[in-house]
């Protein structure tokens, strides 16, 4: 699919890589982990299916490091980079529902996401407070001072869902949360000698008052670009926060439905 720009993600001097997120009742079929330890080793069905794709980039794709591949750093999802959504352990629809499938429809989405960057938080105990802390670690995609950016997909564990559900939050009670209140005034974004590839006023949206620098320049361009899922283990208040390949623009999450 040319708006995930696979091309583009092989090429990046960035870390990013395809993960795969697997939805319905194929996940269950073929056992892939969505609960504990989800990012990490242990999980057969995981492990074969996220190296599958590495291979097929590696030896179809010619990404090779140091040729096509150009990754500065990378990250150990470019070695295998495969999960399931926790569906089970959700309190809100399941990320292919939210993307216009059915519940008995088998999807996967593709991300191109950097390594997830651990959000733990055992103190909060309302939605409002833990999302905070959520978007705090969202400020960090890509960089503190990169504003007006695109997809972050936030991995939300168990139980801090539940968390958030208890005080009756959907998902896109979250998005807009974070939307309306992960921003930096303009002053601190814009362009200058210490920060050439900060903001330019005159390439700022419309709805921005570019005039004044105590403006509040919000993080993503819209709720829409924050995508979530639930997955992890059912002990432990952990999330993760993984941010897009080219400020979340230039290559964008795909689903498709799977042919069983």
């Amino acid at each position: 699919d040319p708006q995930f720009n696979l091309h583009g993600v092989q090429a990046t001097t960035g870390p990013h890589s395809p993960l795969c997120i697997v939805n319905g009742p194929l996940r269950r079929a073929l056992d892939i982990n969505g609960g504990p330890n989800v990012f990490g080793p242990g999980w057969r069905a995981n492990g074969t299916i996220g190296r599958a794709v590495k291979l097929i980039m590696l030896n179809l794709g010619g990404a090779k490091p140091g040729e096509i591949d150009k990754s500065t750093l990378g990250h150990p999802g470019k070695y295998t980079f495969c999960i399931g959504e926790n569906e089970e352990e959700s309190p809100w629809e399941p990320f292919h529902v939210e993307h216009g499938f059915g519940r008995e429809v088998s999807a996967v989405a593709v991300f191109a996401g950097e390594a997830p960057h651990s959000i733990s938080d055992t103190t909060s105990r309302s939605a409002c407070d833990l999302v905070a802390v959520m978007g705090a670690s969202l400020a960090t995609a890509w960089n503190t001072r990169m504003y007006l950016t695109g997809q972050s997909l936030l991995v939300i564990g168990p139980e801090h869902a539940k968390t958030i559900a208890r005080d009756g939050w959907s998902k896109a009670d979250i998005k807009r949360f974070l939307y309306e209140n992960v921003r930096r005034p303009l002053g601190e974004l814009l362009r200058g000698p210490d920060w050439e590839l900060g903001m330019s006023r005159d390439k700022l949206p419309p709805w921005l008052d570019s005039h004044n620098e105590q403006t509040l320049v919000p993080k993503f361009v819209s709720p829409e670009e924050i995508l979530i899922v639930v997955a992890g283990g059912t002990a432990g208040t952990h999330s993760a926060c993984l941010s897009g390949w080219g400020r979340g623009f230039t290559s964008r999450m795909v689903i498709k439905p799977i042919s069983e």
